[in-house]
């Protein structure tokens, strides 16, 4: 039986990256993770602020690597045939990604936004994927790592590319689409994230909008229509030169327009419009905010060639990534209740959205609605208030109790109805403790905080309630 084929040849990754090659070999991956190599990767050696990825050359070619991409010759492999020398690693890295991106006829869509971004992308990727080959991003590979090594994964032989691009900072986005080169740039909302790094709102959809440079000759943005930036994003496209913009929402005037929709515990019914098509389709994930989310995935689909009814009908096997919404049972001796895991990140409009739909699940006999909080990173001045802010949210929701931690959640805290206080510590592994001694059989749990909160390790330690056996909703 013949192995991968080749997605990098030693000859065609010379050519790419003007390196100069110490042998022949053929690889069917890349990867700059020497932990996580597969047999025949190519890795890339680079270099961080804290570390030296030609330390770990030797390493991933002992693990099966078919060939490294160094700037100098690791010790111990002076005379190995498997090196491809370079004068930036990651420089070589970006160009692999370009060569990749100018090889294919694939039809590429780029994707941002302040929320939902990871979801977003997965769910227009595996839609696709029922229409033919499909190349997305994993994870959240989004930045000046992760755009280059997702492009220089992506198979020549690709007819549909997805790629998520994040930004913190005004001006990262321009030059990582400017290497994906994308035929649909789709900005799915601005929000207040990343506040710490803008003097406001209007700042970010500026840095959004950097999406539209790289759009290819008639090429199309697609835009949330109901965000309050969507004028300002339209002209940002038409600076660029795009003159398709497909807005979707629930206006009159969106291209993409939602209809009738109905939420759920574990899901939605939603019908739409696509320019006109009326399509009827199920959500697996519950909330409106997912709604809105594949209202963009059958723009995007719609610009890019697709069928748009089949995309639509696909939509119904699409679950959320881990972390961003994925509901599990745990079961126990005493009784199960439901986990809700939102604790990969969080920002205001993430957590209300959240928040909603805890306030729509049903709990079990007896159960309630909890709320598990972690700070919200990246908020800059207006941290205070912002977490002060989510009381009314939570009163509006409708949940029953609230366990958080932190320093800005103190703030919530102090600002909620004595009632609805559970616990409040300084941080999650203190809280982990405490609410694993607080969850009664029925409750329905959810778990939120920005990524350096490690509000996993709540969900970790909620999960080993059920000695592990939480089971996928």
């Amino acid at each position: 039986m013949s192995g991968p084929a080749a997605l990098w040849k030693a000859a065609a990754a010379a050519a790419a990256t003007k390196g100069v090659l110490t042998g022949e070999w053929e690889a069917c991956g890349v990867a700059i993770d020497s932990r996580a190599i597969a047999a025949g990767d190519l890795f890339v050696a680079l270099k961080g602020p804290t570390f030296d990825g030609h330390a770990f050359a030797a390493d991933a070619l002992a693990k099966g690597a078919a060939a490294a991409i160094v700037s100098s010759v690791p010790a111990g492999l002076e005379n190995d045939g498997r090196l491809l020398l370079v004068a930036d690693t990651l420089r070589a890295l970006e160009d692999l990604g370009r060569a990749a991106r100018a090889r294919t006829g694939a039809r590429i869509a780029a994707l941002t936004g302040s929320v939902g971004k990871t979801g977003t992308k997965n769910a227009l990727a595996q839609v696709l994927s029922e229409q033919g080959a499909t190349h997305g991003s994993v994870g959240s590979f989004n930045n000046h790592w992760g755009v280059p090594l997702s492009l220089a994964r992506m198979p020549e032989a690709t007819r549909f590319g997805v790629f998520e691009i994040g930004m913190n900072h005004a001006g990262e986005i321009e030059p990582l689409v400017g290497m994906v080169r994308p035929h649909v740039a789709i900005v799915i909302n601005v929000e207040a994230v990343h506040l710490e790094f803008f003097s406001g709102v209007e700042a970010i959809a500026d840095a959004k909008a950097e999406i539209f440079a790289g759009v290819e000759p008639g090429g199309a943005a697609v835009i949330n229509g109901d965000n309050p930036h969507a004028a300002r994003l339209r002209r940002a496209a038409a600076t660029r030169g795009i003159s398709e913009v497909i807005e979707f929402g629930s206006a009159p005037q969106a291209r993409v327009r939602l209809g009738d929709h109905e939420l759920g515990d574990d899901g939605s019914r939603v019908t739409a419009f696509v320019d006109g098509l009326k399509v009827d389709y199920r959500l697996a994930m519950p909330g409106r905010h997912w709604v809105m989310n594949s209202l963009a995935v059958l723009a995007a689909a719609a610009a890019l060639g697709a069928d748009v009814e089949a995309a639509a009908a696909a939509l119904a096997g699409v679950t959320p990534p881990p972390g961003r919404g994925r509901r599990e049972t745990i079961r126990r001796a005493g009784g199960a209740f439901e986990l809700v895991d939102e604790s990969y990140n969080a920002s205001p409009p993430s957590m209300r959205a959240a928040l909603q739909t805890l306030g729509r699940s049903t709990p079990g006999a007896g159960g309630r609605r909890v709320a598990v909080l972690g700070d919200m990173l990246e908020l800059g001045d207006d941290a205070p208030a912002l977490h002060a802010g989510l009381a009314l949210d939570v009163v509006d929701a409708g949940v029953d109790v609230v366990f958080a931690s932190g320093p800005n959640m103190a703030r919530l805290w102090v600002a909620l109805p004595e009632n609805l206080r559970g616990a409040w510590c300084q941080n999650s592994d203190e809280l982990a403790g405490c609410v694993s001694d607080a969850i009664t059989a029925g409750d329905v749990v959810m778990v939120k905080g920005s990524h350096g909160s490690r509000m996993d390790l709540v969900v970790n330690a909620l999960r080993a309630l059920g000695g592990g056996e939480g089971g996928e909703r």
